[in-house]
């Protein structure tokens, strides 16, 4: 008998070791049972799902046999972290925006924000905020020299960041105390407006502010392409050509190479999708740190990150929803390394956030921090098989993408062409058909709406930059259908309704008629499902008693549309139904329907052409 080894694990150790065939083989057996005949890597591939940029997340990931050197939290390339503290000393920089035109309530804001938990101010200035002359008063009563400021002020950088520096001076701030980022973006604005201005003069903007070492000048900022339906991949690669567009003018102005890499910040968005989210923010400093290793200064290739919780899966319909969303996208980005995180409130896509909402976007961070100790560790996901593999794969295809932008001449000429726009796009409108098909649901508008809810109103915010590439939102098609049922609504008294003709016992219609509840809710339309279940004879009697407008969904087994579909549907339309959808396959019971609704169709479509019907104006 063979004596192992004491590692507390003896009995496992006896074990055989499993081999990645062995686990595709009982995959086989799954997939035979569900009627999917393959093997091997067949099998695998069935249960992988296809990403943007041409990534796969495949179901198991295993150790590969090499893999890149990831090195350490400080050191190039930064993939850990771009500090060797990481988070880990006093947690991630609790970043809080505030949108007012108002210096007093602006200054309300801020002192609340900052007593109770966050630990930087984001401002919003210009033409799209505050005036540049109400910073001082907007900024009343705090301790500049604790509290970094961050601004975001679009064409009027230069003179909001000068109103800033004038108030440090005043306040006897020395230079080293001041923490802040003045956000000049030129290409930023450019991507939201179409105007376009000179780098010149940020660049300028910067070798003026060299003394004040902890002022960082340019932004990077990728929501704007981010909110025009760009992928991760795109993302990235368009902020790394932002970054050097920015680089090349501020070596111009003088600045060393080093100096240069220190005035930038990076600020992404940060989504619902953990694992991405997390893979982004790794794959992101590890481009920062190719290009300073081009440029020949690996030392300072230590990207600093600003997270925003993503506007784009924002939702307006049940926004209650967005606190789970923001939650998992803080998580991911304090698990990604971020420096800084924005969690935007639940409400912000319904105007100015109340203080409840304000205070639950900063407590989110609170709780992640201080329970959940998601900062104790720097790089908690490092090491994982599927993290590290899609941080690579991703970095891959940013870097092909940003080489594309540099070959068309870089950023700016990229947007100019209208390259940036029609790639964004094109990427927008794949995705938009797996929302359309409810391939990639929406909680609360696609899936499990709630038509009673009362809508949540707030004082309008100042209106956002618009006039260069579109504002996207993943709810945009739904919001349009539910707007017209509310329309329809306020000037009848009642919501557009369908009729759900439910067949046989409940066990052979629940699972259809409760998608056909969901689907037809999501456009806002009301079902009803009573009676529980019709026969031929009580159908016609129960569809004049739904108040439908002209539309019945027959919900049951195959088996059950075989034996009643027909005569069923014969019954609706003596009662007046117009349209007889179908739960299920296309092509059951055909003579005896005229539409299908079924997981997978585009419901978008099918809705948009209900409400057509029933005469619900658009």
């Amino acid at each position: 008998m063979t004596v192992l080894p004491d590692d507390g694990l003896s009995l496992a150790a006896e074990f055989p070791d499993a081999t990645h065939e062995q686990w595709q083989r009982l995959v086989e057996g799954v997939l035979r049972k569900s009627g999917k005949e393959v093997s091997g890597e067949a099998a695998e591939d069935a249960l992988s799902t296809k990403l943007e940029d041409g990534l796969t997340t495949r179901p198991l990931y295993t150790a590969p046999e090499t893999s890149p050197d990831t090195g350490f939290p400080g050191f190039a390339p930064f993939v850990r972290g771009g500090r060797a503290e990481g988070n880990a000393a006093s947690g991630w920089d609790v970043r809080q925006r505030i949108a007012g035109t108002d210096p007093v309530r602006v200054n309300e804001a801020a002192l609340a924000d900052l007593e109770n938990g966050t630990t930087s101010l984001w401002l919003a200035v210009g033409d799209a905020g505050l005036p540049a002359e109400g910073l001082g008063r907007a900024l009343e009563g705090v301790y500049l020299d604790l509290a970094p400021v961050s601004l975001d002020a679009g064409a009027q950088y230069a003179e909001a960041s000068r109103a800033l520096l004038a108030l440090y001076a005043e306040r006897a701030v020395a230079p080293e105390a001041a923490h802040a980022s003045l956000g000049a973006d030129p290409l930023g604005h450019e991507a939201r407006t179409g105007e376009a201005l000179d780098l010149a003069e940020a660049a300028a903007l910067a070798a003026e502010t060299a003394a004040w070492p902890h002022v960082h000048t340019l932004t990077v900022d990728a929501l704007p392409y981010h909110e025009a339906g760009g992928s991760a991949a795109e993302e990235l690669g368009l902020s790394l050509a932002t970054g050097v567009a920015y680089l090349r003018a501020l070596t111009e102005a003088g600045l060393t190479a080093e100096a240069a890499f220190g005035e930038l910040e990076f600020r992404y968005a940060a989504t619902a999708d953990q694992f991405l989210t997390i893979a982004k923010l790794r794959a992101a400093r590890r481009l920062w740190a190719r290009v300073a290793e081009a440029c020949g200064t690996p030392g300072a290739g230590a990207q600093r990150q600003h997270a925003v919780t993503s506007p784009v899966m924002m939702t307006r319909r049940d926004p209650w929803v967005n606190m789970l969303r923001t939650t998992v996208a803080c998580m991911a980005a304090g698990v990604g390394g971020a420096d800084a995180v924005t969690v935007l409130p639940f409400d912000q896509e319904l105007g100015l956030p109340d203080a409840f909402a304000r205070r639950i976007s900063r407590n989110t961070s609170t709780i992640l921090v201080e329970e959940s100790h998601l900062a104790r560790v720097i790089d908690p996901a490092g090491g994982s098989y599927y993290v590290e593999q899609l941080t690579d794969e991703l970095a891959e295809a940013a870097w092909e993408f940003f080489q594309t932008i540099e070959k068309a001449g870089g950023q700016a000429a990229a947007l100019r062409s209208g390259l940036v726009a029609e790639r964004l796009a094109a990427t927008w409108a794949v995705r938009s058909k797996k929302l359309a098909t409810r391939r990639e649901p929406i909680t609360g508008v696609s899936e499990f709406p709630l038509l009673s809810e009362k809508p949540v109103v707030r004082e309008p915010a100042p209106a956002p930059l618009t006039g260069g590439l579109p504002r996207v939102r993943r709810d945009e098609a739904y919001e349009a259908l539910r707007a017209r049922s509310d329309a329809h609504l306020a000037a009848t008294g009642a919501r557009p309704t369908v009729f759900l003709a439910a067949l046989g016992p409940a066990a052979a219609h629940t699972g259809r008629a409760t998608f056909a509840s969901n689907l037809f809710q999501a456009g806002g339309i009301t079902p009803v499902h009573d009676p529980v279940s019709v026969t031929p004879e009580t159908a016609a009697a129960a569809y004049a008693a739904s108040g439908a407008d002209g539309m019945a969904v027959l919900c049951s087994s195959d088996a059950l549309y075989e034996e009643q579909a027909e005569a069923v549907a014969a019954a609706l339309r003596s009662a007046g139904a117009t349209t007889v959808f179908l739960a299920g396959k296309p092509g059951t019971a055909a003579a005896a329907v005229d539409e299908y609704v079924f997981a997978g169709c585009d419901a978008v479509a099918v809705l948009s052409s209900v409400l057509d019907r029933m005469g619900v104006s658009s």
